[in-house]
């Protein structure tokens, strides 16, 4: 049903979320903290987003949601 593919989306978002976490953990401790500072420094690093696009100060911002900040 309908319940199953919201967990099964939300279950792939966490997964690619954190698949990211050290990357902008490294990227957090190198001095950048702004989320469009972030954003730049993963599309300087050729980084996509889940569906394959550049990353916005609202997609950082999204992807630190879902890490728990």
């Amino acid at each position: 049903g309908n319940g199953a593919s919201v967990a099964a989306i939300k279950g792939n978002a966490d997964a690619f979320a954190e698949s990211l976490r050290d990357t902008v953990g490294a990227v957090r401790a190198s001095g950048v903290t702004s989320l469009a500072g972030i954003a730049d420094a993963l599309n300087g690093m050729h980084m996509r987003t889940a569906r394959a696009g550049q990353w916005h100060a609202s997609s950082v911002r999204n992807l630190l949601g879902r890490l728990g900040g």
